[in-house]
């Protein structure tokens, strides 16, 4: 069924908002409550008066939030625990024993209520800094918590390779979090799209081993964080999708120093999403345990019946500063500190229990007393915790079970190929065809890659199947649940596949223009490469990014001729994959999407649908492994290394040069991160001259670390200074005069092979 059937089949409703204003001040002045009555026995008693908001057409009133004595001190105690465990770690800080502090004071009553309304380990968890209260409810130790404190080895959150409140568990389901803002809200998008797909597709069911029909997913945020455009791309995609997600704003009013007014217009973010259907949306003065806990229930309960996600904006305070590389005296005055301090939710809700004769103060002493001796046995355990050793800092940038470079993915030298000669475009095609069929795990999206959206239509048209028909007949064959478009934004597009991945589905995606893949390069960079390292391996997410590349296409001008290979190479834990001809697209494809992590794997247009690159079909095992070179030329008198559309502007200058006498031996790298430095040094051993050529700008290209590590390790063979063949500091022009004196040609090479051969 296609995701627009399934759509239709949805009735749309969204939730009401509460009629009042939903301002500092309101929350700063809530309705009065009637008293806590005592509940010294477990039988359940309504603690509070909560303003019901009634879903649209329903009758009936919400009902109240019935807790026990037992149950209400539980809150208290989390509670307390989180905001001591705050003041330890600005007590440890100020010790020189921990070297960073960032605090959810202000935040502790709506996180624990999130967390007493949805399941560890059953659910899934993106929280942010602010969210230390909802991971101990859910489960997490103090010990754990202060452990990432002091970076220690044993640390589950990152095993000492994050900063303090970077929150991750495994065994929770708390996925690793980054510090930059925003990011995990696509990935939870993309967490909880694991599961809707797994309802379209049996297939895809039976290998998510983790999917429940009710699953939820939380995401969490600051005020700040709505200003980010993924924040909105997150909620565009889950109301589209009617995807089972919790929405947590936690409004303190400030990111960092600016305050809300100055991030949102209006100064309210509900107010500005109030157009997004399938969206249920609700308001609670978030420091305020009861009232939160009513809500959260509520916003819980609607994504467990999939009616879509839901909203919760609550209102907090902050007491302390942003993290204590903050001063909020520069920017906050007295008066306004004094007024969050009034509205504490551990003071408030403390007097609470104790004027409703749910606790005395002396036991309520107690109860303190005790969580803190608690705090202190655990911080004297973390102090005495075990740092990670030197040398485990590599540890974990690539996969520890699949080695991509290794013989298993070795297949070259026995391929036995059939059929007529065919395209790039046609070979890249195949391997998605058969992989598809051998894991069902594989889904694949991108910006116009299906045949056609509306289901409907596909036995009137040909169908799309992306810009260069790479991907023509996957939806067809595979069905729109594992085959489908998506919005026109990259960033949207990568932080999906890192949550998909994350739940154990193959995503295989397209950005459909090299150009046009930096909106993504946060989640690229920050996220997609570093997800496994940062979580010392309790975390992966081994995505597959196709992305069409590179020039000489006469009119494919400034933004659509790009090459910046350079700027992905360099970022640990991606590979980075450039095949030049279609037998080796097709088993380096089938590489990447078997091995165990995040690869890149760049197509050049120009050489799509070359005659010179063709080849017949290889078997459905064909693989090439990462970091093997291929000689495509043997020579004596020079060695050129290379990759990408150089590769045959190479082998044609050496076909000329020969008519000179010079004997050029050519190195199609194939994969540039790993590449092959054997293959390299070989070749440079025995030619004793060496070219890099790239289609890149040649200052700070990657023929510069080529060339360096060349110099430095074989400088005693060389006969002369590595020379490079790269396209002008410049971007690439419209016009085709243009182009050719930018981008490397021919001539350039066979210039530099003679002036290097008479040096």
């Amino acid at each position: 069924m296609s995701d627009t059937k399934v759509l239709r089949l949805v009735k749309k409703t969204e939730g009401e908002l509460p009629e009042k204003a939903f301002t500092a001040q309101a929350v700063a002045a809530p309705e009065p409550k009637p008293e806590l009555k005592p509940a010294r026995e477990s039988k359940p008693v309504p603690v509070t008066a909560i303003k019901s908001v009634p879903r649209r057409g329903s009758a009936k009133p919400q009902q109240k939030p019935r807790l026990s004595r037992e149950e209400m001190l539980k809150i208290f105690r989390t509670m307390y625990l989180s905001r001591r465990l705050d003041d330890k770690e600005i007590q440890m800080k100020g010790q020189n024993r921990i070297f960073f502090q960032i605090s959810g004071a202000g935040h502790e009553a709506i996180l624990v209520a999130a967390g007493m309304c949805l399941k560890p380990g059953y659910d899934w968890f993106y929280p942010y800094y602010r969210d230390r209260a909802l991971c101990l409810q859910l489960g997490m130790t103090p010990l754990e918590m202060l452990l990432q404190s002091v970076g220690a080895e044993a640390d589950p959150n990152s095993h000492g390779r994050q900063m303090p409140s970077h929150w991750g568990h495994q065994k929770l389901n708390i996925v690793s979090q980054s510090s930059p803002t925003g990011t995990q809200l696509l990935q939870a998008a993309g967490c909880a799209e694991a599961g809707y797909r797994a309802k379209l597709a049996k297939e895809l069911k039976k290998r998510l081993k983790t999917f429940h029909h009710d699953e939820v997913i939380y995401v969490s945020f600051g005020d700040g964080t709505t200003s980010e455009g993924e924040f909105w791309e997150a909620l565009n995609t889950s109301c589209n999708l009617k995807l089972p997600i919790v929405f947590l704003l936690e409004d303190n009013g400030y990111a960092i120093s600016v305050p809300v007014e100055v991030q949102t217009a209006g100064g309210d973010i509900s107010k500005l999403i109030r157009g997004f259907p399938n969206l249920y949306r609700q308001q609670c003065d978030g420091t305020d345990p009861i009232e939160s806990l009513a809500v959260m229930r509520r916003a819980v309960d609607n994504c467990r019946k999939n009616r879509g996600p839901s909203f919760v904006h609550a209102k907090v305070i902050r007491p302390y500063s942003h993290s204590l590389s903050d001063d909020e005296k520069l920017y906050r005055p007295d008066e306004e500190r004094a007024s969050d301090a009034e509205h504490d939710p551990i003071k408030g809700f403390a007097a609470q229990l104790v004027k409703g004769k749910v606790i005395s103060q002396e036991e309520l002493q107690q109860l303190k007393d005790e969580i803190d001796r608690e705090i202190n046995e655990a911080a004297d355990k973390a102090l005495a915790s075990s740092q990670p050793a030197p040398e485990t800092a590599t540890q974990f940038v690539f996969s520890p079970d699949v080695d991509p470079t290794s013989k298993e993915f070795d297949t070259e030298d026995q391929a036995q190929l059939s059929g007529n000669a065919s395209t790039m475009v046609d070979l890249i095609n195949r391997c998605l065809h058969t992989e598809m069929k051998r894991d069902s795990r594989i889904v694949v999206f991108g910006e116009d890659i299906a045949d056609c959206s509306r289901e409907e239509f596909l036995d009137k048209v040909k169908g799309k199947g992306g810009v260069f028909k790479v991907t023509a007949n996957l939806q067809r064959e595979f069905g729109s649940a594992r085959v489908f478009n998506t919005p026109l934004a990259e960033a949207n597009i990568v932080g999906r596949a890192i949550g998909m991945a994350t739940r154990g589905l193959k995503p295989v995606v397209e950005i459909q223009f090299f150009d046009y893949i930096w909106p993504a390069m946060h989640q690229i960079r920050n996220e997609l490469a570093l997800l496994r390292w940062r979580s010392g391996n309790e975390w992966k997410c081994p995505v597959v990014l196709r992305v069409p590349i590179g020039g000489y296409l006469k009119g494919g001008a400034i933004y659509h001729s790009q090459s910046g290979v350079s700027l992905f190479t360099q970022i640990p834990g991606l590979r980075v994959v450039y095949a030049s001809n279609a037998l080796d697209a097709n088993g380096l494809l089938r590489t990447s999407i078997r091995c165990d992590d995040p690869v890149m794997f760049l197509e050049h247009k120009h050489l799509y649908r070359q005659t010179y690159n063709k080849s017949a079909y290889p078997p459905d095992d064909f693989m090439i492994p990462f970091g093997k070179a291929k000689v495509v030329r043997e020579g004596t008198d020079l060695s050129i290394i290379t990759y990408g559309a150089l590769v045959q502007r190479s082998l044609v200058a050496a076909r000329q040069a020969e008519q000179q006498g010079i004997s050029v031996e050519i190195i199609d790298l194939r994969t540039v991160s790993p590449y092959d430095w054997n293959a390299i040094a070989a070749s440079v051993e025995k030619t004793s001259r060496v070219i890099v050529a790239h289609e890149d700008s040649l200052s700070w290209g990657y023929g510069a670390e080529i060339a360096a590590r060349i110099s430095s390790e074989l400088f005693e063979h060389l006969d002369a200074p590595v020379r490079r063949v790269a396209a002008l500091d410049t971007f690439v022009a419209y016009a085709p005069q243009l182009e050719d004196a930018i981008l490397p040609q021919v001539a350039d090479v066979l210039q530099a092979i003679t002036e290097l051969h008479s040096y």
